[in-house]
C-alpha cells in the first residue's frame, strides 16, 4: 500500500533512480546533515510541493555552542540536543535517514550512503566541521576535541576523573600533573573550556574532596596567537583575556604546540607542560564534502561557492555553513556560526522555491548580529560592531541569545533553570563520569 501511495505521488525519494524515471514525481530535494544550516533548508520548504530527504549519521540536532557546558559538568546531553524527527515531525514532505554519507554522483544526481543510492533534483551540502590537528592526527587521542556529545561526555570524565586520581595518588609530582589542565586554542571554545574548568574546580567541587584542594587547579590556556578571540577586537580581546586570569586561568600567547602526549605538552618555545588532561580548541576542518563533489577547496577544506552558494558548475547543488567557503559583500570569509548557517539554509530554501517558480533570487547576504564568548560566571564579551559589551551585561546577553537558539520550548526552559539554579547554589549536577572511564 504504502508504495502504491508513493508511486501515486511520484514515487519515494529513497527508490531506485531508473524506477522513478517512469512515473511522474515531485522534485525531489536531499539536505545532507541536520545542522542548522540544513534544518533551516528544510523548514524553509515546508510549504514547498517537493520530496525532502534529510540524511545525519545521528538521530539528533545538537546545539554545538552548549557543548563546552556539557564537557564541563554544567549541562546535560539531552538538554542541548533534540530528535531530528521530532523537530521535523510536523512537516509532511520531509523524510529522515540515519546513514553515513560516502559520496556523491554529480552526473547522474545521485547521493551514495553506507546503505542505498539516493537520486536528487537539488542537493544540499551542510554536513559541517570536524577537528583539525595541522597534520598532527596522532593527537586526537591524547587531546580530544569538541563537536560532537560523545566528544563532550569523554571531556567531563576526563575532567572530572583527574580530580579522582590526584585524590587517590601519594605522588606529588604526579598530584600535580592531575591537577593540570591544558586547553590549546584561543578562540570561542577555547576561552570558555578555560574558564569553565577554572570555575569548576574554584566554586563548584572545592568541598568536595578531602586530600586535595580543588582551588589549587592550574588551567593554562595556550594560543599560539597573540591574543585570544582573535575575531573580536583588541580591547574585547585583552578583556577576556583579564577575565580569564582573574578566574586564575594562566593564558600563554605567542606559544605553537609541538608536542602532545601523555604526559602533556611540549611549546615552540622550549618549555613543557606536564598535564593528564589536554583539551583541543585550536582548529576545525570542513567535512569531505569538497572531496565528494570533486571541487576545489580552501586551507580549511571548506568548498568554494558563488553568490549562489553553488560550488563551481553545479547550480543545482548548494553547500552551505561551515562547508562552505562564503564571502560577505567586503569580502571577508562569513565566519562559520550558527546565525550564518541559519542565514544560509533559509537562501537556499528561497531560491529552490524561486526556481521552481521560474524566478530567480539575488546572491546570498550575510547579516551579521555579532560575536559573543562567556569566562565564567558574570563575564562575557560581546562585539555588535557599533555596540561593544563585557562583563555583567555581555554576559546577560549571551544568556538570551543562546537560549533563544536553542531548539525545543522544553529544551530552553530547562536550561534557563539550571543555569538559574548554578547561578545562586554554584551547583553544577552532570557531575558523572561515564563511558570508557567506567571499565
Amino acid at each position: 500500500m504504502r508504495a502504491a501511495i508513493e508511486e501515486a505521488r511520484g514515487g519515494s525519494p529513497l527508490m531506485d533512480p531508473q524506477a522513478r524515471q517512469a512515473v511522474v514525481r515531485r522534485p525531489r530535494v536531499v539536505i545532507l546533515g541536520a545542522g542548522f544550516g540544513g534544518l533551516a533548508a528544510a523548514r524553509g520548504l515546508r510549504r514547498a510541493d517537493v520530496d525532502i530527504t534529510v540524511i545525519d549519521q545521528r538521530n539528533y540536532h545538537l546545539f554545538q555552542p552548549l557543548l563546552y557546558q556539557v564537557a564541563t559538568a554544567g549541562l546535560s546531553p539531552a538538554q542541548i540536543a533534540m530528535p531530528i524527527r521530532r523537530i521535523l515531525s510536523r512537516q509532511s514532505n520531509v523524510g529522515v535517514l540515519m546513514e553515513r554519507v560516502e559520496g556523491i554522483d554529480k552526473e547522474s544526481r545521485i547521493v551514495e550512503t553506507t546503505a542505498r543510492r539516493i537520486a536528487y533534483d537539488y542537493l544540499v551540502v551542510a554536513t559541517g566541521a570536524r577537528h583539525a590537528y595541522f597534520g598532527k592526527e596522532e593527537w586526537a587521542e591524547t587531546a580530544p576535541g569538541l563537536k560532537t556529545i560523545a566528544d563532550a561526555t569523554e571531556i567531563r570524565a576526563r575532567i572530572l576523573s583527574a580530580f579522582e586520581r590526584a585524590e587517590a595518588t601519594e605522588d606529588e609530582a604526579e598530584w600535580e600533573r592531575f591537577l593540570t589542565f591544558v586547553v590549546v586554542g584561543g578562540g570561542p571554545t577555547g576561552v570558555e573550556l578555560a574558564g569553565a574548568i577554572a570555575e569548576l574546580a574554584r566554586k563548584v567541587i572545592i568541598r568536595d574532596f578531602r586530600r586535595i584542594d580543588p582551588s589549587s587547579a592550574r588551567v593554562v590556556l595556550v594560543e599560539a596567537g597573540n591574543v585570544v578571540l582573535p575575531a573580536m577586537p583588541l580591547a574585547l580581546s585583552e578583556e577576556a583575556r583579564r577575565h580569564l586570569e582573574m578566574l586564575g586561568v594562566e593564558v600563554s600567547l605567542g606559544e605553537a604546540v609541538t608536542r602532545c602526549d601523555a604526559e602533556g605538552v611540549g611549546l615552540a618555545g622550549g618549555g613543557q607542560i606536564r598535564s593528564s588532561c589536554v583539551l583541543w580548541a585550536a582548529g576545525v576542518m570542513a567535512s569531505r564534502a569538497a572531496k565528494w563533489l570533486g571541487v576545489p577547496a580552501d586551507r580549511a577544506g571548506r568548498v568554494h561557492v558563488d553568490g549562489n552558494l553553488n560550488p563551481p558548475d553545479s547550480s543545482d547543488i548548494f553547500v552551505i555553513g561551515d562547508t562552505a567557503a562564503v564571502t560577505d559583500k567586503n569580502g571577508r570569509l562569513v565566519p562559520g556560526v550558527a546565525p550564518a548557517a541559519k542565514q544560509m539554509g533559509e537562501h537556499v530554501a528561497r531560491a529552490i522555491l524561486a526556481r521552481l517558480d521560474g524566478r530567480t533570487i539575488g546572491p546570498f547576504g550575510y547579516r551579521d548580529f555579532g560575536n559573543l564568548a562567556t569566562i565564567g560566571r558574570k563575564a562575557a564579551v560581546a562585539d555588535f560592531r557599533r555596540i561593544r559589551l563585557s562583563g555583567f551585561s555581555a554576559w546577560l546577553v549571551w544568556n538570551i541569545a543562546h537560549l533563544w537558539f536553542l531548539v525545543g520550548f522544553r529544551n530552553r526552559a530547562v536550561v534557563f533553570v539550571d543555569w538559574a539554579l548554578a547561578y545562586v547554589c554554584y551547583d553544577r549536577a552532570a557531575r558523572l563520569i561515564t563511558d570508557r572511564h567506567e571499565r
